[in-house]
């Protein structure tokens, strides 16, 4: 009689292999691909919000600025944070699933993940006190400075962790991304070292720390970090415009495509399903209509587009945009033409196609250092359409407070949000949170910490 009262489908306690499952999930689905990827689509113009909270976005009205913006996704980075440190505290020595290094180097992994993106996105964010539920009710902020010095110390863990040898099986199919395969992990862990590393080079630029840990990440497309869709999973920006239909075709982004002669303008937007004209829709100031714009043709119209949360061209532009602050434009050539091919790849084009366009179109940009780096910017901006948004959005405010802001030109003529608000849930209930948020008109005036800011 005395279990008559428990839960059996809610345990109190449940193994890391089981909690680490979910936490791959939420961080792909609910924090790198939804409203996070959405509003950063919009503000980077790889599309343009046509309707309701988008439309807001786009004409930066309400949205940039509230607390209710980016909350649900906000809870979901802090509730993964949470089932990392649970997992982290089991298989610690000393915890009950102590020899389980594989899916501990993992949450490591995963922790600096999503630990990185609140804080470039948010700045200044609860950490050290955070996470203790009942214990701190209001956990002070801490620096973005300090928050990146332990993202930092979680791949070097996670790196260390992944390479021992362990006893217990591999979880399998309980990773829908690696399938547990510690290797994979770790190229992942430099991989995002090599970026990190990237974002901060307006405060202390260090390309061959970038270099070195990109050259013991992805080798080939195989090895990247991309989350499988289909079947139940849809893209989530293809569950977006099938629920909500809130975004049409960037006229910027078009432009910058028919402005280089790039072929995948061809493939990039079609017209609104059922109709025949493909029409752009303009930035900063378009009809409020749906079902009239075009549409992006790749995650917004096709349910089966992985969510990446690291790819393997991205990794190439890093190495190319290294070598070419470096001075070494040789090297930097080479990488950025392997990652254009493989953005050509992914999007049904060939190595051919993208052999073509380098030579007519990129390489007579590559004439000197600076030419080198803002050819490298631009490819690596249109490579990144449309899922990989964020991390566009990172690149073009570490490129404006660096002074390259034009290697990306944005045509929205409405103020550009230099960061994202804190959720509701803490600016509602944490004194810390809701002094920092004010009224969040601060998104427009004050850069992250990388960007040059104080918080």
């Amino acid at each position: 009689m005395e279990k008559i009262n428990q839960n059996k489908n809610n345990p109190a306690d449940v193994e890391s292999r089981l909690i680490i499952t979910d936490v791959i999930n939420n961080s792909s689905y609910s924090v790198i691909g939804s409203d996070f990827a959405f509003y950063a689509s919009v503000y980077v113009e790889y599309n343009v919000g046509i309707y309701n909270q988008m439309y807001n976005a786009e004409i930066r009205v309400a949205d940039p600025t509230s607390a209710t913006t980016y909350d649900n996704t906000w809870a979901a980075a802090y509730g993964d944070l949470y089932n990392l440190k649970q997992i982290i505290e089991k298989c610690s020595p000393g915890g009950p699933e102590e020899n389980s290094t594989t899916v501990l180097g993992m949450a490591q992994v995963l922790s600096a993940y999503d630990l990185a993106t609140l804080t470039d996105l948010m700045g200044d964010i609860p950490w050290t006190e955070a996470l203790q539920p009942g214990v701190i009710f209001t956990p002070i902020l801490d620096s973005q400075q300090s928050i990146y010095a332990v993202i930092n110390q979680f791949l070097t863990d996670g790196i260390a962790n992944l390479q021992k040898e362990t006893i217990v099986d591999p979880i399998g199919s309980q990773d829908p991304v690696y399938g547990g395969d510690a290797k994979s992990w770790i190229k992942f862990a430099y991989g995002l070292q090599a970026r990190y590393a990237m974002r901060l080079s307006k405060v202390s630029p260090n390309y061959d720390a970038v270099i070195t840990a990109a050259n013991q990440s992805f080798a080939e497309k195989s090895d990247e970090a991309a989350y499988p869709c289909g079947g139940k999973i849809l893209n989530p920006f293809y569950k977006f415009f099938t629920d909500r239909n809130y975004f049409g075709a960037s006229q910027s982004l078009h432009d910058k495509l028919t402005d280089l002669d790039d072929p995948r303008d061809d493939v990039f937007f079609q017209p609104y399903p059922g109709t025949s004209d493909l029409i752009f829709a303009p930035n900063g100031n378009p009809n409020q209509a749906q079902g009239y714009y075009g549409i992006s043709a790749l995650n917004t119209s096709t349910p089966t587009m992985p969510i990446y949360l690291m790819s393997y061209h991205e990794l190439e532009f890093l190495k190319a945009e290294a070598y070419a602050r470096k001075g070494d434009l040789a090297n930097a050539k080479i990488h950025l033409q392997t990652a254009i091919e493989t953005c050509f790849t992914n999007v049904g084009l060939t190595t051919d196609d993208a052999d073509t366009y380098y030579a007519n179109s990129v390489a007579p940009l590559l004439v000197n250092q600076a030419g080198t780096v803002a050819a490298i910017m631009m490819q690596k901006y249109l490579g990144l359409f449309e899922g990989e948004s964020v991390e566009t959005y990172n690149d073009i405010r570490r490129l404006m407070a660096m002074g390259e802001g034009n290697s990306i030109p944005l045509e929205n003529p409405n103020k550009f949000p230099l960061r994202y608000t804190y959720g509701a849930s803490d600016v509602t209930t944490n004194v810390n949170v809701k002094n920092a948020y004010g009224d969040g008109s601060y998104v427009y005036t004050e850069n992250v910490w990388w960007a040059g800011g104080t918080r």
